[in-house]
């Protein structure tokens, strides 16, 4: 009788600690998403996301260890932001996710896809302000904030009423296009260019002014 219930009892804790180490349904959609070299890693839930927290593990490519993201372990949000940890443009680096849930146990990792963030971030398009005066115009660009130090030019169309455009490079902030048409309406766009990465941004809304 006795070995009988010490084997009801095994049977009973080995249930219970299978049990505790189900495997939760893993993250799903792990991808960097990375604007003017924010880098943020995002996430989906695999299961009910109510009870779920989050770990996240980030590394260079090729090296061996995986090192825990600050401020990003237990978490509930599904995102986290690696931008001091990936900022080197000449790296490569993946990121993983793990969820988990108490008393249900915790999920595989989940990798993302290789990031590089000097060829997958996206740039926002500069902010334009025009000034319309008796010789022609004055275009003032201002360039958002980066999340790296780098050289950094623009691109400027300037767009008459008939549609015909002309580029101009600029290395400075302002611009100033003399012997314009008086009493005449010009449009302007520019980009941000990038040149050692051979890299811009979509080009800037319309913004329009008139000469004087």
């Amino acid at each position: 009788m006795t070995r009988l219930l010490l084997a009801v009892l095994l049977l009973e804790n080995l249930c219970a600690s299978e049990q505790g180490s189900v495997t939760l349904t893993p993250p799903a959609h792990v991808r960097f998403q990375s604007q003017d070299y924010k880098n943020v890693l995002h996430w989906a839930p695999g299961g009910n996301s109510s009870r779920l927290k989050y770990s996240v593990q980030w590394k260079i490519y090729g090296e061996p260890e995986w090192l825990d993201a600050d401020g990003c372990q237990e978490i509930q949000k599904q995102h986290c932001d690696l931008s001091s940890v990936t900022s080197d443009l000449r790296e490569w680096y993946y990121a993983r996710v793990q969820a988990t849930s108490s008393p249900s146990g915790q999920s595989a990792w989940v990798l993302s896809p290789r990031f590089s963030p000097r060829w997958d971030t996206q740039l926002s398009p500069p902010n334009l302000q025009l000034n319309g005066t008796r010789q022609g115009i004055v275009v003032r660009v201002k360039a958002v904030r980066l999340k790296v130090s780098i050289d950094l030019t623009y691109r400027i169309f300037l767009i008459n009423s008939d549609g015909k455009e002309v580029e101009y490079e600029l290395e400075s902030h302002k611009l100033v296009v003399k012997k314009l048409q008086r009493k005449s309406k010009y449009c302007v766009q520019a980009q941000i260019v990038i040149p050692m990465h051979a890299k811009s941004s979509e080009r800037s809304r319309r913004e329009c002014v008139s000469t004087l």
